[in-house]
């Protein structure tokens, strides 16, 4: 039961991780699984590719596909859906460590 409660607390961030880079800069898959490694999220293409295409269908993701190497790679970068999600988390997230601090 933790471990679920985890995982669905941990797909949150990890979404809202994509969206902070994809509102930066066009990502793909394989880098989003770098960069997420590099903050300690062990996540599994299984699971990331799925969540990309989730938040495509949502609307905070918006994607193009590219020739790179004569293969196609999907790249996504944030709707504007996707940039106001963000800045509501963003926020939601500043009101609730400013609640803990005091």
């Amino acid at each position: 039961m933790e471990e679920q409660i985890n995982r669905k607390l941990f797909l949150g961030f990890i979404q809202i991780h994509i969206l902070h880079h994809a509102a930066q800069e066009a990502i793909f898959g394989s880098w989003m699984l770098e960069e997420l490694k590099e903050h300690g999220y062990k996540m599994s293409a299984g699971t990331l590719y799925p969540l990309l295409r989730t938040m495509e269908i949502s609307g905070l993701l918006e994607r193009e596909d590219r020739n790179v190497g004569g293969k196609i790679r999907k790249y996504y970068r944030t709707t504007e859906k996707g940039n106001q999600v963000l800045v509501e988390a963003r926020n939601k997230a500043y009101e609730l460590f400013r609640e803990i601090q005091d």
